[in-house]
């Protein structure tokens, strides 16, 4: 029998590190938004379209079930800064907007996550060899290899199933 990995070994255990780390950079920025991280996500999503969503189609674009995704979407309208009605095609669809308010904070909104952690790196500097800071481009290798580990992860699930 081989002995299991140690916790630092886990790549599953980094990713929740780091995803935790990052929440927690982005959390004054979200804060002065009115946002939760997921409400966040949903933003970028309509922010991204042109033209209204359907709840579907947000959970697709996030990885999220309609019970997850209902409560956010609910908030938000709450908030102001989003409608919800039915599709006059298909009225099991409802569709998503943004509201004058919602398409006014994007300006606001900047990009939240890029402004925590780079927040003291100048955008043309040098890779950090001591382990302390990240570049932009070092930044956007990162995210490119995560999505591409994301994808491949994705696919051998489907397959499996």
């Amino acid at each position: 029998m081989s002995t299991p990995p140690s916790l630092d070994e886990h790549l599953c255990f980094a990713l929740y590190s780091a995803s935790r780390a990052i929440t927690a950079a982005e959390r004054p920025g979200l804060q002065e938004l009115g946002l939760t991280y997921p409400q966040y996500l949903v933003m970028l999503v309509l922010w991204e379209a042109d033209g209204d969503v359907t709840v579907s189609q947000i959970g697709d674009r996030l990885a999220l079930d309609s019970g997850t995704l209902s409560p956010l979407l609910k908030r938000l309208q709450t908030l102001g800064l989003i409608e919800r009605a039915r599709s006059a095609e298909d009225e099991r669809s409802v569709l998503v907007s943004l509201t004058e308010s919602g398409a006014q904070m994007r300006m606001r909104a900047g990009c939240v996550v890029a402004a925590a952690i780079t927040a003291d790196t100048p955008l043309d500097a040098e890779p950090s060899h001591d382990g302390d800071e990240f570049t932009v481009d070092e930044l956007e290798e990162l995210r490119d290899a995560l999505n591409r580990l994301t994808n491949v992860l994705r696919h051998k699930t489907v397959a499996r199933t």
